[in-house]
């Protein structure tokens, strides 16, 4: 059994510090830089691909909505053609500063709102997968198992990873949980770390009523602005190690 464990990270922004990347990337095999629409900026996205370069973590782009001010967790109003060109430049934003670090980007991976507008609509999946697509084929779409937007990258002739989470919560028709109600995100880094072998080792989850889920998953994602993510990242990955379960970066598991 492999698993890739990914993160979002790259979310500081001038001095205002978020997450402790340094230590989170020590345990993750995938990262999901931000672009600066969301999060981030580009001094913050080189030194966050430093860190991914010399920890031997895969580098990904994180474009979300412009929208700093509300962490790219607001859904906008925007048309697919609008969509699909801010995710080109916020791709393209970071591959330059990968590149000038002798960095290739193996993945792209949506952003709060946009990855869950995505998730359901195919309209916005669509425009995703086509600027990702005009930007280059060999790109892993990254997005929530089941939904719209793998679909939309598969059409599009990209290689497509299938996303759970570590800490969130289902609901019953496999979408997150809204993080408006209560239980929507996981404190405790047991449960986190149970949920997580659950989903490598037997290809399920429990929602947040209790019922299992089937949930076919490539990587599992933790969330670096959660308080102690650098901790649980490590629990997660011993975990999962103990469980025989092999952690291993996207491109050991999906073909581009």
């Amino acid at each position: 059994m492999k698993i890739d464990l990914n993160c979002d990270c790259g979310e500081s922004f001038g001095p205002w510090p978020m997450g402790d990347d340094a230590a989170l990337l020590r345990h993750v095999t995938s990262a999901n830089v931000a672009c600066g629409a969301h999060a981030g900026d580009p001094t913050t996205m080189r030194r966050t691909v430093r860190l991914a370069r010399e920890r031997g973590v895969g580098v990904g782009a994180h474009p979300g909505f412009p929208d700093l001010q509300g962490f790219g967790r607001r859904l906008l109003d925007m048309t697919p053609d609008e969509i699909a060109d801010s995710v080109v430049a916020q791709i393209g934003a970071l591959y330059a500063i990968a590149r000038s670090e002798g960095v290739e980007l193996t993945h792209v991976k949506p952003h709060g709102a946009l990855y869950n507008y995505a998730a359901v609509t195919p309209a916005a999946a669509e425009a995703i997968a086509r600027a990702v697509t005009s930007f280059s084929r060999d790109l892993i779409l990254v997005g929530l198992a089941g939904s719209a937007l793998i679909e939309a990258g598969r059409a599009a002739g990209l290689p497509v990873a299938r996303e759970a989470f570590a800490d969130r919560l289902y609901e019953a028709d496999g979408s997150l949980r809204s993080r408006r109600l209560p239980g929507a995100v996981i404190h405790d880094d047991q449960q986190a770390m149970a949920q997580a072998i659950q989903i490598a080792a037997e290809h399920s989850t429990l929602t947040y009523d209790g019922a299992r889920l089937a949930l076919e998953a490539d990587t599992i994602c933790l969330h670096g602005d959660t308080p102690g993510a650098a901790t649980r990242a490590a629990l997660l990955r011993s975990g999962l190690e103990t469980a025989g379960i092999e952690v291993v970066p996207l491109a050991q598991i999906v073909s581009r």
